[in-house]
């Protein structure tokens, strides 16, 4: 079996898995608040729906307050096999998923194994679909060839991620942004595996090799189908009482329209519009100036809350990074 052929395209982020302690306060923000449809499965599990595919946000009982596994979507079966001989020439062990684990994900099988910051990366070819018609406050999400939307990390070791994505999903760089927050000089980098400017982001300080998120993802992003889908659901988090993170503003670089909300286990989740599409004939990648256009301005910020940032900051530095070596390129310097 060739494990040459590019799988690029045939791969879309497909549902995402967090564990998590706050269950009353997930089931508000993700059906009260964001606006997706909630399925209770008994007093350790709920669900969350995009569109028809029965899962896109599995959400489980347990103390990680995180991201603890990401889902992709591979179109048919010759290009799932090719990531998963990958994975096999590569030395990293596999493991079938249980029928029981494919069955709270609403797919027919999957595949798991290890991925970069210690987020289990799980692969499956189809989806099972629902009959149940949407029950949300929003109009609607993107999905379809462009993945369910984004995950965004911080790393100390960009380079071993890029690689990663790369060796197993021959994953493409978009284009590059420098920012500097709070003093802090930041790169970040967007690759795409499909037609969505990027399905993972990584953002790396310059010069340290510091790490200022607790949690393994920095934010997720899902896209709503309508400009006032975004303009509702900002308000609802405000008046529900969630944390709102960023105010809405524009990306320089895919110039999607968001906010950025702050979900009950810490991390960010970014509910964006209308992100260009990628033309893989003309795209060139290219390094810009700022994360945003206007807008996605700090909200509620305090000097404790920059201290404990730095805290956590500090603490990376005697902190080892998972990069899963045998498939992130460990002989790649990062840049």
């Amino acid at each position: 079996m060739t494990t040459t052929a590019s799988v690029f395209g045939a791969v879309h982020l497909g549902y995402i898995v967090i564990e998590t302690e706050r269950f009353t306060d997930w089931r508000r923000f993700g059906t009260d608040a964001i606006g997706m449809h909630h399925d209770g499965l008994g007093p350790d599990l709920m669900r969350f729906r995009l569109d028809d595919q029965e899962c896109r946000f599995l959400v489980r009982r347990g103390s990680a307050e995180d991201v603890v596994a990401t889902g992709w979507h591979i179109d048919d079966h010759t290009a799932f096999e090719q990531v998963e001989a990958r994975i096999r020439t590569h030395g990293v062990p596999l493991q079938q998923g249980s029928d029981e684990e494919a069955a709270l994900r609403g797919v027919e099988r999957l595949l798991r194994f290890a991925g970069p910051k210690g987020i289990t990366q799980e692969i499956y070819t189809t989806p099972r679909r629902s009959p149940e018609p949407l029950r949300m406050l929003a109009s609607g999400f993107v999905t379809g060839d462009s993945g369910m939307g984004h995950i965004a990390l911080t790393s100390t070791k960009p380079a071993r991620i890029r690689g990663y994505f790369n060796t197993v999903f021959d994953a493409r760089l978009t284009d590059c942004i420098e920012e500097t927050i709070s003093g802090v000089r930041l790169k970040i980098r967007f690759l795409r595996v499909d037609e969505r400017h990027h399905s993972v982001a990584v953002a790396a300080t310059r010069g340290l090799p510091l790490d200022p998120v607790r949690t393994r993802v920095q934010h997720l992003n899902i896209q709503a189908a309508t400009l006032d889908d975004v303009a509702q659901s900002y308000q609802r988090v405000h008046e529900l009482g969630f944390d709102m993170a960023l105010s809405v503003g524009q990306h320089t670089n895919d110039r999607e329209l968001s906010y950025y909300a702050r979900t009950p286990s810490g991390f960010e989740w970014e509910v964006g519009w209308n992100p260009l599409v990628i033309d893989e004939t003309t795209w060139e990648p290219s390094t810009l100036e700022g994360i945003s256009v206007w807008g996605h301005l700090p909200v509620g910020q305090t000097i404790t809350d920059k201290l404990a940032q730095f805290r956590v900051g500090a603490r990376s530095l005697s902190r080892n990074e998972d990069t899963v070596p045998a498939l992130s390129g460990a002989g790649i310097p990062d840049e």
